[in-house]
């Protein structure tokens, strides 16, 4: 099937961290212990990985993920060999993101969209309606209800959106906000979402699985 080339541009990242108990999603750990923690996150980010699969099925969409933890062999072995896999390197999660958005753009992506493996409601539909929305819009924000953000979608690196940020605080989206309102940029937010991060999150997991069983 031919694919227009006006859209072969469309770059996905989805931050994750290989699931080796004990070092990952570690707020879980007193509720789940080290080998259900990490196997949340083996879930969710299987889980993820699902629904950008099935965005790929309607939209030209080039998938890279970038890691932490465990290295290109267990990525592969995990998740297979049909994704594009780095390292998210070093620094905080600001810098992280601004390098792996720079490295999109400097290999001629034109719109470019970050997600994490945190939040179910991530959905092929809620991506596809990203993508769209940055079509028109410098800066596309997915809100989570905590106070981060699930999603940053842009047109362009602007690295002044990850610095400066209290990172795993509830100000995060604000602040980042506030940044893309002193450099006027033109954004729209998508529906605001739950994060899965803590053992009183667990419902929201939980329900997304028995919503899936249901269909």
């Amino acid at each position: 099937m031919l694919k227009s080339p006006t859209n072969d541009k469309q770059h996905l990242i989805i931050f994750t961290r290989y699931p080796e108990p004990g070092k990952t999603k570690t707020r879980m750990i007193p509720a789940l212990g080290d080998v259900g923690a990490a196997n949340l996150q083996r879930q969710m980010t299987e889980y993820t990985i699902k629904q950008v699969k099935e965005l790929q099925k309607t939209s030209a969409v080039t998938v890279e993920v970038r890691f932490a933890g465990g290295n290109l062999q267990l990525m592969q072995d995990w998740l297979g060999l049909d994704l594009i896999y780095n390292s998210q390197g070093e620094g905080d999660l600001g810098e992280r993101m601004a390098r792996s958005l720079a490295d999109a753009f400097d290999k001629r992506a034109e719109y470019v969209i970050i997600i994490g493996t945190d939040c179910p409601g991530v959905n092929s539909q809620i991506l596809a309606t990203a993508f769209e929305q940055l079509k028109s819009f410098e800066l596309v924000l997915g809100p989570a209800i905590d106070g981060g953000y699930y999603l940053i979608g842009l047109q362009q690196p602007i690295p002044e959106l990850f610095f400066q940020i209290e990172w795993g605080t509830a100000q995060v989206c604000q602040q980042t906000i506030e940044i893309a309102e002193k450099l006027n940029l033109y954004s729209v937010y998508l529906p605001t979402l739950a994060d899965v991060d803590r053992p009183e999150d667990l419902p929201v997991w939980e329900q997304t699985l028995m919503g899936n069983v249901e269909r």
